[in-house]
């Protein structure tokens, strides 16, 4: 019982998550929200007894992503056009009391149900970090190797496509001045 009613609390609030990143028209927004949209995934990995997998998503996604999104975000100069406004104090107190639910749930999920059973058990005597690590290094391991290349592929191109830009979007200069100093650029390569 306590493992639907988690389930689906988590399921809504993920896709609750994702549903607020796809549509906001913000990117501090759109980040902050696919951050929670990956904190809510981990726990279904903490539900369903996978503690190191659920360790990693938080570290990985919500941390190491999130922070790559956030210096793209930097680079690109995307915090411009954001208005604050007087945020509604209700607001705050629902989240507040949402928040404090979820914490509870999470921390008496494995005190109030011990009839969660796998569909593939553990072998006794192998912690889950010990399975994982073998599946991923014997029959997975050319596809992990492909993921990290392709990772690095993309980081060095973005890399180098922001500093591309860098240089005018880092400065103070009116949009006029920046457009101006392109002519300027343009007009020397063409001679």
């Amino acid at each position: 019982m306590f493992e639907a009613i988690a389930f689906y609390l988590f399921a809504f609030l993920t896709i609750s998550m994702f549903y607020i990143t796809v549509t906001t028209s913000q990117a501090l927004y759109a980040l902050t929200a696919l951050a929670a949209g990956m904190i809510f995934i981990s726990a279904f990995f903490f539900i369903l007894g996978a503690d190191f997998l659920g360790a990693i998503q938080i570290v990985v996604y919500s941390g190491a992503v999130m922070a790559l999104y956030a210096f793209g975000m930097m680079f690109f100069d995307t915090t411009r056009e954001i208005k604050e406004k007087n945020g509604n104090k209700y607001i705050v107190v629902g989240l507040s009391i949402i928040s404090a639910i979820l914490v509870v749930a999470i921390f008496a999920g494995p005190i109030v149900s011990d009839n969660i059973t796998a569909l593939y058990p553990m072998t006794p005597g192998a912690g889950n970090t010990q399975e994982v690590g073998m599946v991923l290094f014997t029959k997975y391991l050319v596809p992990f190797e492909v993921a990290a290349v392709m990772l690095l592929v993309a980081m060095v191109a973005g890399i180098v496509l922001a500093g591309k830009k860098m240089d005018l979007s880092l400065t103070l200069m009116d949009e006029d001045d920046i457009r101006k100093m392109r002519e300027e650029k343009n007009k020397k390569v063409l001679s």
